[in-house]
């Protein structure tokens, strides 16, 4: 398995992204609002969520491996 570190506020970017996303679709598959509103919310939500999480993924996918640290000889 390959494991990455990321820092805190990656991690709320990443939740948050995610969140809106979710929280998107959700809208969009409801019926407790307005058609009109529950189409635009829930289409706002959903590309902004779709269009932040890709270049969020692409930049953690792409983190070299940095949980053993390389020891270099001093001398």
């Amino acid at each position: 398995m390959i494991e990455r570190n990321i820092t805190l506020p990656e991690m709320i970017l990443w939740t948050g992204t995610r969140i809106a996303l979710g929280t998107g679709i959700g809208l969009l598959i409801s019926r407790g609002l307005s058609k009109d509103a529950m189409k635009a919310a829930g289409l706002a939500l959903t590309v902004v969520g779709a269009f932040t999480t890709i270049p969020l993924a692409i930049a953690i996918m792409g983190k070299k491996n940095v949980t053993r640290p390389e020891i270099r000889s001093v001398a």
